[in-house]
């Protein structure tokens, strides 16, 4: 079961996706993050590689895409706020980038 990070957990899971161009969202217990790219193509390409990975564990972001641009925003709806499904997913965005 998927439970929210209590304050003894967020430092050492925020804290490296903080110090890598995540932010905390305004008015609620979420992350996020703005990710460019060349074109139209790369963004979605990058996306459907985030997709299969958002898919096999059950974990979907918030995002928006304009052209080159995706803004993604995460947080676990079942639990009210942040979980380490967000900082799993943050990461792997990040490495698939």
């Amino acid at each position: 079961m998927t439970e929210r990070l209590s304050e003894g957990t967020r430092g050492p899971l925020l804290d490296p996706l903080l110090s890598n161009g995540w932010s905390m969202a305004q008015g609620r217990d979420a992350i996020t993050k703005t990710f460019h790219f060349d074109n139209f193509v790369d963004a979605i390409g990058w996306m459907m590689r985030v997709a299969i990975w958002a898919e096999k564990w059950n974990h979907h972001p918030e995002w928006c895409n304009v052209y080159g641009k995706v803004d993604v925003v995460l947080t676990t709806h079942d639990v009210g706020g942040l979980s380490a499904l967000d900082a799993k997913l943050a990461r792997k965005m990040d490495s698939l980038r």
